[in-house]
């Protein structure tokens, strides 16, 4: 295993917990109508648009024309996306300031829409912790596109095969290993502690 000289970090269900029921079940009371409205009208894979650099507007407007009868609900999506994020995810900021403290130069790569970073960023200062960021969303490249990895070792100025990148997508981390990365698929902040102990980048617990 080589050593770790800096450290990228994923956003999104690593530093801080994200879903999109976290707002709409405060919505819709019934949980079949929750379940339809995400799984068929307001999905996943309607909001990644914006990760790959979609305007909201574009997308918010055809999206109620596909569903009228659900225009409503989805007006609500853009201007009250924050309480999709409940919070940090436990034991990641602490980490975060525990790496920074021992010199670790820190990055991210995130598969983020701009218009959403540009709300959520200033609730999260943990990231002036981060000596830079790339967000899907400006660049017009999503993970795992090698694109995007590669782009990032240029940007950071980074030697690969000694910068872990930590990720909770299991394909995400494989792309990264393709293009030289170490990788770590995020499950807790316990396991990630476990693991950079292991590699001797952290010499203390959790706890």
């Amino acid at each position: 295993m080589q050593p770790v000289d800096a450290i990228i970090f994923d956003v999104g269900k690593v530093l801080y917990q994200w879903d999109i029921r976290n707002l709409y079940a405060k919505l819709i009371a019934d949980p079949a109508e929750l379940d339809h409205f995400l799984g068929n009208v307001l999905t996943l894979e309607w909001h990644d648009q914006h990760d790959a650099g979609r305007p909201l507007s574009e997308m918010v407007a055809e999206l109620s024309a596909q569903y009228p009868d659900h225009a409503a609900l989805i007006a609500h999506y853009v201007p009250r996306w924050l309480e999709t994020i409940p919070g940090p995810v436990p034991g990641m900021i602490d980490l975060v300031e525990r790496l920074a403290l021992l010199g670790y130069p820190i990055f991210g790569i995130t598969n983020f829409g701009v218009e959403f970073w540009a709300m959520f960023r200033p609730t999260a200062p943990v990231f002036d912790l981060f000596q830079d960021i790339i967000v899907s969303g400006a660049e017009k490249l999503t993970k795992p596109d090698p694109a995007i990895y590669r782009l990032a070792i240029d940007r950071f100025g980074i030697d690969p095969a000694r910068t872990l990148f930590i990720d909770d997508r299991a394909e995400n981390i494989e792309g990264a290993i393709a293009c030289g990365l170490q990788g770590h698929v995020f499950h807790d902040a316990e396991t990630l502690y476990a693991d950079l102990a292991a590699r001797g980048t952290l010499e203390l617990t959790s706890n």
